[in-house]
């Protein structure tokens, strides 16, 4: 009876053991790098992805890599470095010099720094070494380098997009859904503080700009814009003669918001949901190597933005979309040359 019994158990001890050899081994988190520690969406980011105690916590991925710059020149964002930097080291994050270094440790990378100046050379390292790209927002600092981004990105065959976490927030969501039916308008609002090295709306007016494209999606035609010190207002002609509008705010009770309507109703859109929705689209855009927003929209998002200072320079009058991306492309072409001579 024993001896049987002895048996069992050392043939179930067996047994045990085969099927934990049989056990796939747990699959290593995708390593993620982030460029620019100038942003509170550096930390926001970092805490997602690597802390399992955030409610909102994003499993399967871990930043392990970072480079502090970023920008080096405009206060807002330098004087935040030393600070980030320490956040993330104490997560951690390994911090390094340069972005070469940072692409050899990861599997994909988050460019996060607010300054959209140094974007495209740091972009450039990024896809010469194949890595799929996040790019926060601004894509760029002029609409010729975001073009120059995505142009490098197609020719390498390197997943790149680009979003504000406000084109994630469910309500806009749920309206290009077609919780409306089809979306005949939109009105959007947000602050607009504005930064001399970037075209005005760029700078932080890309929210309520992006949350409007989110509704209305690519297809305008022209855009004008009334400018004071205070406020913007943007009005864009889509093609079948839908009208869209982005205001602008920068003095009294800002947040962020809009009207979009349909063929079946109203609804409320624009609203900022946190940065987790925009998180799990950067963790579904690394599993799957597909961009949730075409190159195409992005770049005529930026078009659209860029039409609104060609517009404030002319008076107000209405600018072609088509004109001003036509003549960003050209400017692309020469800046091309040199970046990719650089990442030969």
């Amino acid at each position: 009876m024993r001896r049987n019994s002895g048996r069992t158990a050392a043939a179930w001890l067996l047994l045990g053991g085969l099927a934990a050899a049989a056990a796939p081994a747990e699959k290593p988190p995708f390593r993620l790098g982030v460029v620019g520690l100038d942003t509170s969406h550096s930390i926001a980011f970092a805490k997602l992805f690597n802390d399992p105690a955030d409610r909102d916590h994003i499993p399967g991925f871990r930043v392990v890599a970072a480079h502090p710059y970023g920008s080096r020149d405009i206060p807002s964002s330098t004087n935040r470095i030393p600070e980030y930097t320490r956040t993330v080291a104490d997560m951690g994050v390994e911090i390094v010099d340069d972005v070469a270094a940072l692409v050899a440790r990861v599997d994909g990378v988050l460019l996060e720094t607010n300054d959209g100046r140094p974007h495209l050379e740091q972009a450039a390292v990024v896809i010469a070494a194949g890595r799929p790209l996040f790019v926060d927002k601004p894509v760029a600092a002029s609409l010729a380098d975001c073009v120059a981004i995505y142009t490098l990105a197609a020719e390498k065959g390197v997943p790149v997009f680009s979003a504000s976490a406000l084109r994630f927030a469910a309500g806009s969501q749920a309206v290009r859904a077609g919780s409306i039916g089809e979306v005949t308008g939109c009105d959007t609002f947000s602050p607009c503080s504005l930064e001399p090295t970037h075209p005005d709306l760029f700078w932080y007016g890309i929210h309520g700009c992006e949350a409007l494209y989110t509704v209305m999606g690519p297809g305008c035609r022209t855009v004008s814009r009334t400018h004071t010190d205070d406020f913007e207002q943007v009005t864009g002609e889509w093609s079948g003669g839908r009208i869209g509008t982005f205001r602008g705010i920068r003095r009294g009770k800002g947040g962020y918001g809009g009207t979009a309507f349909g063929t079946t109703g109203t609804a409320a859109v624009g609203a900022f949901d946190g940065y987790a929705p925009l998180a799990r689209a950067i963790a579904e855009f690394f599993r799957s190597g597909k961009a949730p927003v075409a190159a195409d929209e992005t770049i005529e998002l930026y078009a659209f933005m860029a039409a609104a200072d060609e517009s404030r320079r002319a008076g107000g009058g209405p600018v072609a979309v088509a004109d001003v991306l036509e003549k960003a492309r050209r400017e692309a072409a020469g800046r091309l040359a040199a970046v990719r001579a650089a990442n030969r």
